[in-house]
């Protein structure tokens, strides 16, 4: 999930924190793609509109 996206689809960085219930410098601070946990809360509070992009981990080999 790209945070222009997020940004956009709430309409602007302080709309976007008041959604999550977080500050805007949190939101200001977000590299490219959002925290992947913020990425599902968002996923959720939007209904599925904006989806979470990450792929669990299925296959760890030992050593």
């Amino acid at each position: 999930m790209k945070k222009v996206d997020v940004i956009n689809h709430f309409g602007g960085v302080v709309e976007t924190a008041k959604a999550l219930g977080i500050k805007s410098q949190s939101v200001s601070g977000w590299p490219g793609d959002v925290p992947e946990l913020r990425a599902f809360q968002i996923e959720k509070i939007t209904n599925g509109k904006l989806k979470a992009n990450f792929k669990p981990v299925t296959d760890l080999q030992a050593s």
